[in-house]
């Protein structure tokens, strides 16, 4: 019987390429050469992506083998919905059936947490490991680096954010220590023999706590499909394998894809080189570059060029930029979206000035019917936007500011946490001496000897129980005890026993903090977060992987209107669009950033941040130049203002492609309407010649 492909019309014939690429019959992979598919901004990548996979799974694929790499849980729960809508046109009823196999879908973090959990036992791995945040990880690398006597050193010791960022970039990149140092570090190299010491020791306690950090759940998947018999039993396990955002995997990410599927069969990669911009993170553009001569043959390229968001005008200015770049998958992205308005390149006299031109255009865009949260303002780093908010703040507009603390980063959300992370795992000693040091009386030196004795237990929590109380504590160590060991019994189920959390904890939570209040509706939102979970370590481990993105403090107000005005950072900004966007700061010392042009690739990750602000906008853009801005870098007189030049990536040979103004306008201006063209009113120097004459 034939199938119908009706499902496939509405795509353009890249996309159809993409999606019907090897697809003769999904049962047999071995029909698939690997596929790479260069989706530009704006290009439906997320539509071709969804129809890839249902048109797999309707052609025969079982779901059950097919595993889906993305960059957020949400981002795959997203992807899960249009299978299953597009797969229904075909299946009917029966779709949901099979979208709900779909069971091997959501970021290479998670998923590699679950296959350890699965292979612990080959690898020499307690199944019940807890993961550890960046802030976690951070406070571990503090203690050994304190134990170790580095926190002492004459001369300064690089801090504990330092350390874990170090260890971090050497893992992921797979680079040694020195080159790590030379490259990005090289203010530390006069530490290497005592970093590489910290680190042995750092990895020792990861292991004897039975602890996790982020790194280690890519790591520890990489090392355990270095071994041939486990490679090719997980490879075998999964007959495709599709991963969105490949320009923002690491080298690790790769190495884990090519031990899955060596000969590519079956692989499918979706990405955008233009839009790789978290080289901070260790994520490398040679990936997405490389990856077609990495197998033989080489990998089939299908390039997405046609965008449905921006109108004409705005991507001719996007392509500009982008086409400067010195290596990139040749691509010029067009649209049928025509418009007469080009980009505004907005001159101003500082951030002040910046400041209230954006709100001025943001109220103009609202009285003519466009919303705020069809709006958005972005800029290089979270403080760019300090003076924005502050006039924001001033004429009662509100907004949410993305990229900046996360929901966990929260000191009480932390707090709470802590005790369910020790209650699952009690060898987890920063979860213990944060819980502990939260109690009255108890400080470092009392919390550490209660984890030596347990530590040294084969029954930790019966060595917790057991121990004699610390002098100062009180009766809140019994209360700490008992709640321990009624959360170690199971009783209460979950997620009821996060509200016996809560209950123990509130009393410390009035102590400490003076907004205990704000702070305890997170703690209610976390109870309603944690009722979408089935276990409690189902909610530890994906609450760690993919935390919630904004705190009460920056979303609770905003939300209490029907409508706000979004504020991000670039980073934060990636894969949204709006109808009006605001870029901020487009001034060489922020775009690039003084800190990002040492190196020429460092240059080019800069201008792929311009890209990608860019083409977030779907009708109307305006890059904002300060002609002075205030920076915090230290001078002889403290901080100061320094003046600006427009950013590098913006010629004069492309200022045709953009609307030149100033703001505010000289009279002249609004009487012809024209920028940058200004009259002399009066001149000034002839006038000072004249005296002398």
């Amino acid at each position: 019987m034939s199938i119908s492909v009706g499902y496939l019309d509405k795509l353009n014939p890249e996309q159809r390429r993409a999606v019907e690429h090897g697809v003769t019959d999904g049962r047999d992979p071995t029909s698939t050469r690997p596929l790479l598919v260069i989706a530009g901004a704006g290009s439906g990548k997320t539509n071709t992506l969804a129809h890839r996979v249902a048109h797999l799974i309707v052609n025969g694929a079982d779901p059950r083998r097919i595993l889906l790499l993305t960059f957020s849980r949400r981002a795959a729960a997203e992807m899960a919905r249009r299978v299953e809508r597009i797969a229904g046109q075909v299946l009917g009823q029966s779709a949901s059936v099979m979208t709900d196999a779909l069971t091997w879908a959501g970021t290479f973090h998670g998923i590699g947490a679950r296959l350890l959990r699965d292979y612990a036992p080959e690898i020499g791995l307690d199944p019940a490991f807890s993961i550890h945040d960046r802030e976690d990880s951070a406070d571990l690398m503090n203690l050994i680096r304190h134990e170790l006597g580095f926190s002492s050193t004459q001369s300064r010791f690089p801090a504990k954010g330092t350390c874990l960022a170090i260890y971090s970039r050497c893992v992921n990149a797979e680079m040694g220590i020195e080159e790590v140092l030379r490259i990005s570090y090289p203010w530390c190299a006069g530490w290497t023999a005592e970093l590489r010491q910290l680190f042995a020791a750092y990895v020792e306690a990861k292991q004897r706590q039975n602890v996790l950090d982020y790194d280690d759940l890519l790591l520890y998947w990489a090392q355990m499909v270095a071994e041939p018999a486990i490679a090719a039993e997980l490879g075998g396990r999964f007959d495709h394998v599709l991963v969105d955002e490949y320009q923002d995997t690491n080298r690790l990410q790769s190495s884990i894809l090519l031990a899955l599927k060596p000969g590519g069969k079956g692989l499918t990669v979706v990405g955008d080189d233009a839009q790789s911009i978290y080289s901070f993170r260790a994520a490398t553009v040679r990936n997405i570059l490389d990856f077609p001569a990495q197998f033989s043959p080489p990998a089939e390229i299908v390039t997405l060029d046609r965008n449905y968001r921006s109108s004409q005008p705005i991507l001719a200015a996007a392509n500009a930029v982008i086409e400067l770049a010195s290596e990139r998958f040749t691509k010029n992205l067009w649209t049928d979206r025509t418009s007469a308005d080009r980009p505004r390149l907005v001159a101003v006299r500082d951030e002040a000035d910046q400041a209230r031109y954006v709100v001025e255009q943001v109220l103009a865009n609202r009285e003519s019917g466009m919303s705020l949260k069809q709006q958005a303002v972005l800029f290089r780093t979270s403080h760019h936007s300090g003076p924005l908010e502050v006039e924001l703040t001033r004429r009662n507009i509100p907004f949410v500011k993305f990229g900046g603390l996360k929901f966990l980063d929260a000191s009480h959300v932390k707090d709470l946490l802590a005790l369910l992370r020790f209650v699952q795992n009690p060898r987890d000693r920063v979860a213990g001496f944060r819980l502990m040091q939260l109690l009255p009386g108890v400080g470092p030196t009392s919390a550490q000897r209660v984890l030596d004795r347990m530590s040294e237990a084969a029954d930790p929590i019966g060595a917790l129980l057991e121990a004699p109380a610390p002098p100062r504590a009180g009766d809140e160590w019994q209360a700490f005890v008992d709640a321990i060991a009624q959360l170690r019994t199971g009783s209460a189920g979950w997620p009821a026993e996060l509200e016996r959390v809560r209950t123990w904890y509130e009393p410390h939570l009035d102590r400490i903090y003076e907004d205990a209040t704000t702070r305890k509706a997170d703690l209610i939102q976390l109870e309603q977060i944690a009722a979408g979970y089935p276990s409690r370590e189902k909610f530890l481990t994906e609450l760690t992987l993919d935390p919630p993105d904004a705190t009460s403090d920056q979303a609770g107000v905003p939300l209490l209107d029907e409508d706000y005005l979004i504020l991000s950072t670039i980073h934060s900004a990636k894969g949204q669009e709006w109808k009006s966007t605001f870029v901020l700061n487009v001034v060489d010392g922020c775009i690039p950033s003084d800190l990002g042009t040492g190196t020429t690739a460092e240059i080019e990750e800069e201008r792929r941040l311009l890209y990608v602000a860019m083409t977030r906008a779907k009708d109307s853009l305006h890059l904002i130049v300060p002609q002075r801005f205030f920076t915090h870098q230290q001078s002889a007189t403290g901080d100061r203002h320094v003046y600006a030049a427009r950013t590098r990536f913006i010629p004069s040979a492309y200022l045709k492609h953009f609307e030149r103004r100033s703001w505010p306008p000289t009279a002249s201006e609004q009487r012809t309407g024209s920028s940058f063209n200004k009259e002399v009113r009066i001149d000034i120097g002839a006038k000072m010649r004249g005296m002398w004459r």
